[in-house]
């Protein structure tokens, strides 16, 4: 394990002094040991792989000062588990944090491949690292040897969330990664529930941006069969 002014190194002038004491939080408690390779830096969260033993996890870092609350706002203000939180802007992003821990367990527990969450602090959530000790590319960015068999278990995947009443929310080439040609979705801060007012909006969305990839990169795909695959 890092010394603790080795770990310190990896964090100052990077991070504000809350999100500081809540990465030593959980490296005190034993989550992971330091931070290491930025794999995704954005306005809304940095994404980094951090030392655990003798392999890696991911820690995704929630930025306080310049996610866009009010975009997160609009989508957790329709999920029924998060009727009457308050528009303000820490409790907004915590929230978020936390739905996004939520989700993974409500969705790896229907057996769709997604990274499995470890904890989760206020802005930071720690989760597993899918990859032989580096990311797996993202479909975006690495194509399947078998694309037929590779949209075969995205399908399958969709049916058994919308089947548990949960629906992705923002599917595409983007946030399914590439992991020995099979699927693993990410990202699952805005799922949500079938009690949710949009739901049925959100669950077409990723339909169709499903049929929208896999027809351009080759296959003959029809939108409203899917659909029906997974609804009917």
């Amino acid at each position: 394990m890092a010394k603790p002014n080795e770990k310190f190194k990896t964090l100052k002038n990077v991070f504000d002094d809350y999100t500081e004491k809540n990465l030593f939080k959980l490296i005190s408690e034993g989550h992971f040991e330091g931070l290491s390779t930025p794999i995704a830096i954005g306005k809304e969260a940095n994404v980094f792989a951090a030392r655990k033993g003798d392999g890696f996890v991911i820690v995704k870092i929630y930025r306080l000062e310049t996610c866009d609350f009010n975009r997160m706002y609009d989508y957790i203000k329709m999920d029924s588990r998060y009727i009457g939180l308050k528009k303000k802007k820490r409790e907004i992003i915590f929230a978020w944090t936390q739905r996004e821990y939520r989700n993974l367990h409500k969705v790896r527990s229907t057996g769709v491949k997604v990274p499995t969450p470890y904890a989760f602090v206020d802005n930071i959530i720690v989760m597993e690292l899918i990859g032989e000790n580096e990311p797996a590319p993202k479909l975006k960015d690495e194509l399947p040897k078998n694309k037929d068999e590779f949209l075969e278990k995205i399908i399958s995947f969709i049916k058994k969330m919308h089947e548990a009443g949960i629906v992705h929310g923002d599917l595409s080439e983007f946030n399914i990664l590439n992991y020995r040609d099979s699927p693993v979705f990410i990202d699952f801060s805005q799922t949500t529930v079938s009690e949710t007012a949009n739901y049925t909006e959100l669950l077409e969305r990723d339909i169709s941006n499903i049929a929208r990839f896999f027809n351009k990169i080759g296959l003959s795909v029809d939108r409203e069969k899917i659909k029906k695959r997974i609804t009917g």
